[in-house]
């Protein structure tokens, strides 16, 4: 009989017991080198029977998601460290299995839509291996026909619990479909029973059952990303809305503290509406609060660095007058004359920035004046 994945321990945030993930990596390791040969021989089969624009579709996301796999495998070994792990470490290897695998850099675009766990990754591509050696009319590990009896039965029992993770309004759809698949599993398991030929009907089950197993495991995951999506959304709406008031306020400071002030308008993000329920839409929504984010992070440098600039000032002077005690001319009159003015100006509100950096300025001047006149 083919291999197929091996059951994973724990669950999404959940620890499962170290015994359990070495007997898990254990299979997992095994999986993967079977079903690494299997899809060799298929490719080969494939390129000899001159079907390549029939299969290679379905052939190439069963290489993508065996690759996946493959990678989260060794991110699994290098934490589990050849078993010294703790919780932690423990509770890490459980995300790694049930969370999310590194699927948006794929070269297979159906592959990069698609938000599913290593369990999950395992199960499509048993199921799209399945079809494959069924319509190139091959099933190696599988010749007698009460072992694909076998193993379709055992599909079904993936489908059903499959099934259960569907949401109510879905799930009569995919129970109905279900059914059809078992009656017609009962219907040829009696006709084989009775002495008939269940060859040629075998096939098409195998074909039918796969593409329903698959379309419940690429649904799943396009929900749940769906509901990252929207939690995503609903996080940066929450963080951006913060922002904007923190923003807001930063720009009032800075316009009663300094002119000239920036005048940028600091964008709203109650005007983008409220979070969408659909994932088209949210896709949308999530690149605008982005945007909106980006602008809010542009006006803050602009407002800290108004306010950096008249710290900067105001910190000028008391150097100034040091350098010029310093070289002796604390008491020139012109520098003196000026103290008064530049103090002003930095007290007023809001302080007028060009004209206290000028002040400044001709303070700074007159020094270098008096220090080149008495060299």
């Amino acid at each position: 009989m083919s291999t197929v994945s091996p059951a994973a321990p724990g669950s999404l945030g959940v620890a499962a017991r170290a015994a359990d993930l070495l007997n898990y990596l254990g299979k997992l390791d095994a999986w993967l080198g079977e079903r690494r040969a299997e899809l060799d021989a298929l490719d080969e089969q494939i390129v000899g029977s001159g079907r390549q624009a029939e299969l290679t579709g379905d052939m190439g996301l069963a290489l993508a998601l065996w690759q996946a796999a493959k990678t989260r495998q060794n991110l699994l070994l290098a934490t589990w460290d050849s078993g010294r792990v703790g919780q932690q470490e423990l509770e890490r290897l459980s995300a790694l299995i049930w969370g999310r695998l590194d699927t948006a850099g794929s070269e297979v675009a159906q592959l990069q839509s698609m938000a599913v766990s290593l369990p999950e990754a395992g199960r499509l591509c048993d199921a799209l291996v399945a079809q494959l050696r069924t319509r190139l009319n091959t099933d190696p590990n599988a010749e007698q026909q009460q072992i694909r009896l076998r193993d379709l039965r055992a599909q079904l029992e993936r489908i059903r619990d499959q099934v259960k993770l569907e949401p109510p309004v879905l799930a009569p759809g995919s129970q109905a479909k279900l059914a059809a698949l078992a009656a017609r599993l009962q219907d040829l398991s009696d006709k084989r029973q009775r002495g008939g030929d269940i060859g040629g009907l075998l096939g098409s089950l195998e074909i039918d059952a796969a593409r329903l197993e698959r379309d419940l495991i690429v649904g799943a995951s396009q929900r749940r990303e769906a509901r990252d999506l929207l939690t995503r959304a609903r996080d940066q709406l929450a963080e951006a809305s913060a922002r904007e008031q923190a923003v807001r306020a930063l720009s009032a400071q800075v316009a009663a503290a300094v002119w000239p002030a920036p005048a940028a308008v600091v964008p709203s993000v109650a005007g983008l509406g409220p979070v969408p329920n659909t994932r088209a839409a949210l896709g949308g929504y999530v690149d605008a609060l982005t945007r909106v984010d980006t602008q809010l992070t542009e006006i803050h440098t602009a407002l800290a660095k108004t306010l950096a600039d008249r710290d900067a000032t105001a910190a000028l002077l008391p150097a100034l007058q040091a350098k010029a005690a310093a070289l002796g001319h604390a008491t020139d009159p012109q520098l003196v004359a000026l103290v008064p003015a530049i103090q002003s100006a930095l007290a007023a509100t809001p302080v007028v920035l060009p004209v206290t950096q000028q002040l400044l300025a001709a303070f700074s001047a007159q020094l270098d004046y008096l220090s080149r006149r008495t060299r």
